[in-house]
């Protein structure tokens, strides 16, 4: 038998017994057949061609197929199967074609011999496409993947010479790999769910996606649509709060550096423009308590924020004060109007000054230095009392020789017969009791019309005390020659002169004070008005008492 080498492999034949260039030797259970030179190889279970043509099958050995050619030209064909080096089986088959006889009679037989193979299984990356294989191009390329398949973005395998960067084998664009096997990355439009908040794909930093792919928000340090800035901290004393908001004055927050306080508002320690409320400084803060704020003292507003007013107790020299002891009275040193109290203001002031008749005569009851003057009664009268103040006194000529009606004469100098209101007006506090006539004489004031057309003194009698008030009367008769002439005008001339000074307002035209009836601004004494600012006629004008 010859090895199975030289039985698989025909082209070893050289070299193996028997073939050609070997030796001859035929093993016992093999046959050869070889008409004209052809070789016919079989399986070690050969089949032995007889001279006649007949064949017979050798048992014994692997079955296979032999064809032998039978000398009448029929071919018959037998198939042997054997196993090769690998151990896989191989099937070889001997076709022999018809015979031909040449001129010598000789049989030339001759052979076609064909091998056929299934051969090993298909090598990816040989260069060669066989089997299943969709290419091969000895490696990956830019249209075939390394396992032989075709390149194709989404085939799960990444091929870098087909331009994938990725290839997960989806269509998920939200991933790590985007469409086109691109790795995912910022600016390609595509949001990565793991990785980015939004990708809008362009290069546009203060829209609503920023350029680091995140959403634009406030504190990411740019300034987006809505706001006003954005320095990307959470620092509120700078010029930009942690809301995007510029800093302003009112925003509860101090900005350094230009602001010294910001309570969002007026408080009571901060004024509106965020400077501390203090009084003085020129700017209203009802909430710190002021009510006006000239920036200091003025006109109308005290140097406390308060406005300024006349007994607040608080001078206030713009104001026109010169004094403010927040009372009202006018005794003291500050009188109400907040002057300083002087001599001549109207007002005596208590401890200092006698008397104050308000004006500049020097010579009536009270002096221009506000002492009571020695008034003195004239034309040989005395003085018999004076009220309190040294505006009135009683004078009596000691012969009774004035006529009543002729009274005023006996009076100081620019006084004048009391009229019923200025005598009410004075006589507080004044103690002297007068009598009827007999043994204590009346005494006499200001000479009235009564409505008869005669005349008769305001009259104060019958034990009278001279501090107690009394009505207006007309009681004792007199004489006004020039308008109303009477009968008693010098009959009575034990009669005592009531005397009063000058009221300072009496003549200036205007009814101003409570010891005036009328007053028509001037010196007559033979018009309605009488020098002593009452009415010549009392009851001509509604005032009883004076009828006869």
């Amino acid at each position: 038998m010859r090895p199975l080498a030289c039985a698989l492999f025909p082209a070893l034949l050289a070299a193996c017994p028997g073939g050609p260039g070997g030796s001859a030797a035929t093993d016992p259970g093999d046959t050869t057949s070889t008409t004209a030179g052809s070789i016919g190889t079989t399986s070690p279970s050969p089949t032995t061609t007889s001279s006649s043509g007949a064949s017979e099958p050798t048992s014994g050995g692997p079955s296979g197929t032999t064809t032998t050619t039978s000398p009448g030209g029929s071919t018959s064909e037998a198939s042997v199967t054997t196993a090769d080096v690998t151990g896989e089986p191989t099937t070889s088959t001997t076709t022999a074609d018809p015979s031909t006889t040449d001129a010598s009679g000789s049989t030339d037989t001759t052979t076609d011999t064909t091998t056929g193979s299934t051969g090993s299984a298909p090598v990816c990356g040989d260069g060669v496409v066989e089997g299943e294989e969709a290419c091969d191009d000895g490696g990956e390329s830019a249209t075939c993947n390394v396992d032989c398949t075709a390149a194709a973005c989404g085939d799960h395998q990444t091929n870098a010479l087909a331009g994938e960067e990725c290839d997960d084998g989806n269509t998920d664009d939200t991933d790590a790999c985007v469409a086109g096997c691109k790795s995912a990355t910022c600016g390609d439009g595509f949001t990565w769910t793991d990785a980015e908040g939004c990708d809008d794909g362009n290069q546009v930093d203060d829209d609503a996606c920023s350029n680091t792919c995140a959403l634009a928000s406030c504190g990411d340090g740019l300034v987006q649509m809505g706001e006003a800035c954005d320095d990307g901290n959470t620092n509120d004393s700078d010029a930009c709060l942690q809301t995007c908001v510029a800093a302003s004055c009112g925003d509860g927050f101090i900005r350094a550096g230009v602001e010294l306080c910001d309570d969002a508002g007026e408080s009571a320690s901060c004024d509106a423009d965020c400077t501390p409320a203090m009084c003085g400084d020129g700017k209203v803060n009802m909430t710190a308590q002021e009510t006006c704020d000239d920036g200091g003292e003025s006109m109308t507003c005290d140097a406390d924020c308060t406005p300024a007013t006349c007994g607040d107790g608080k001078l206030n020299t713009a104001a026109g004060e010169a004094c403010d002891d927040g009372n009202m009275i006018d005794t003291d040193a500050c009188v109400t109007d907040c002057k300083a109290a002087k001599c001549g203001d109207g007002v005596v002031q208590a401890g200092v000054e006698a008397c104050d008749d308000g004006n500049m005569l020097d010579d009536d009851a009270c002096s221009n230095a506000c002492e009571v003057n020695q008034a003195n009664c004239l034309n040989g009268a005395v003085e018999l009392t004076v009220a309190p103040g040294g505006t009135m006194k009683v004078c009596d000529h000691p012969n009774d020789g004035v006529c009543e009606q002729d009274l005023e004469a006996v009076c100081p100098a620019n006084w004048h017969l009391c009229s019923f209101k200025e005598f009410t007006a004075r006589n507080a506090g004044w103690n002297y009791v007068v009598g009827n006539g007999s043994p204590i004489p009346a005494v006499v004031g200001e000479i009235y019309c009564r409505m008869n057309n005669n005349a008769g003194h305001f009259t104060v009698h019958n034990g009278t005390n001279l501090g107690m008030d009394v009505t207006l009367n007309c009681y004792s008769g007199s004489s006004r020659p020039d308008t109303c002439p009477g009968l008693y005008g010098c009959n009575q001339k034990t009669a005592q002169a009531l005397c009063c000074s000058h009221n300072p307002t009496c003549g200036n035209g205007v009814v101003d004070d409570p010891e005036e009836e009328c007053d028509d601004g001037n010196n007559l004494e033979n018009d309605a008005c009488l020098n002593s600012c009452s009415w010549r006629v009392p009851s001509a004008h509604g005032v009883a008492g004076c009828v006869n």
